[in-house]
């Protein structure tokens, strides 16, 4: 980071790592390639897999309780210029961890952000819109509704 411009915000950074977590791996990749040669980096924690509780709330008064655990993928890695990327997503591949830290720290330099955000962020995040937009559709074209009937009952 320079002085002159300020770190991304938490809600944007949590935005972009999001966008990349649900991302698949084929196009992360793609992403990255297009952005090579990367600056040199250090793994601080070399991509590992394990395990989160999953909390959940039911009913009305909304009280918490653990519904089941996930396998998730992590990783940390550090440019020479000291930006730090982490990258987490569900699952085990660990590959998938290290390319979203690695473009979460490309992202975070202030001269390429703005683009990388059109060129990276934006296109995936179409196609995921697009895609939950489908499903969306897809189950709204089977819904049932359900009518009752009254009695003439008094």
């Amino acid at each position: 980071m320079t002085a002159a411009s300020p770190p991304p915000t938490a809600a944007r950074r949590q935005d972009w790592l999001a966008v990349l977590a649900r991302a698949d791996t084929a196009q992360l990749e793609r992403a990255a390639a297009a952005l090579q040669p990367w600056p040199a980096y250090r793994r601080l924690r070399a991509p590992q897999a394990g395990m989160v509780m999953l909390r959940a709330r039911i009913g009305g008064s909304g009280a918490p309780f653990n519904c089941g655990e996930a396998t998730v993928v992590r990783c940390a890695l550090q440019f020479d210029d000291g930006r730090l990327g982490v990258g987490y997503a569900l699952g085990r591949d660990r590959r998938k961890a290290e390319l979203i830290a690695l473009l979460d720290a490309l992202l975070q330099e202030p001269a390429r952000s703005q683009a990388l955000l059109a060129q990276v962020i934006a296109p995936l995040r179409a196609g995921q819109m697009a895609a939950r937009t489908a499903a969306a559709r897809a189950t709204a074209a089977s819904r049932v509704e359900f009518f009752t009937l009254v009695r003439g009952e008094t």
